[in-house]
């Protein structure tokens, strides 16, 4: 199970600024609807304990601050993005129409293996895009490995493979590929025709070099293409 980021010192310093007591802020989440013991919440400040998802969404309201704050890390992972947005694992699967438990699972493996409409559901539940998505879980060197494959060969077999990976329309996904394809076939026919010309080594290393260079972005080119489809949480209106 996926353990819950908490800053015990940041809890101490949001309580302070409030000028609250471990008695008034345990009132207070009572009021709110997650009844808690003082004496718990001076063991999630002394870091014995931490507080449940719930809690944590209880304790955040009371202190007037963002879940992330009470987190203390910048979000990184599936299940800490979720966490700032102050949802359950209940109320995101239900959002996404996935079962809790098959939600869960991906939160603790790091693995996500919804379609194409939970996928995109989710990117609009956590204010991702879907190339934030690839990142979080992973398969960022997935798709430069496969990217490199189609500038370097047979494009039109990567077509599909890649928009698996990145939830993007097919046909998106083909143009971007055919045109990152014919571009690096420009550095060959520069370079053979520097070489059959019998030009000065600096000129074929000058195109080494840009070749090299034009790999090493090959992810972030393919998104620059991809355009708003992929820095966007693009969702189609009418819903599923």
């Amino acid at each position: 199970m996926h353990s819950i980021p908490f800053s015990p010192v940041a809890a101490r310093s949001a309580r302070a600024r409030m000028g609250l007591t471990a008695a008034q802020v345990a009132h207070a989440m009572g009021v709110c609807g997650t009844p808690v013991h003082p004496d718990l919440v001076l063991a999630w400040e002394q870091g014995s304990h931490v507080p449940s998802d719930r809690q944590l969404f209880a304790l955040a309201d009371v202190l007037w601050c963002g879940a992330e704050t009470l987190m203390g890390v910048e979000p990184r992972t599936l299940a800490e993005h979720r966490l700032a947005r102050r949802l359950t694992v209940e109320r995101i699967a239900y959002r996404i129409g996935m079962d809790p438990t098959r939600y869960r699972a991906a939160e603790a493996e790091r693995r996500w293996d919804g379609d194409a409409w939970q996928t995109r559901a989710l990117v609009e539940a956590l204010g991702l895009s879907l190339r934030g998505l690839i990142g979080i879980m992973g398969r960022v060197d997935e798709l430069a490995e496969h990217l490199r494959s189609a500038v370097d060969g047979r494009w039109k077999a990567h077509v599909e493979p890649v928009a698996e990976i990145v939830v993007v329309d097919a046909t998106s996904v083909g143009d971007a590929l055919r045109t990152m394809h014919a571009e690096f076939a420009e550095f060959s026919e520069r370079y053979m025709g520097h070489l059959v010309a019998r030009n000065a080594d600096a000129r074929l290393k000058e195109v080494a070099a840009e070749r090299a260079a034009y790999l090493r972005r090959l992810v972030d080119h393919f998104w620059e293409l991809i355009g708003e489809e992929g820095d966007a949480a693009p969702f189609p209106a009418g819903g599923r």
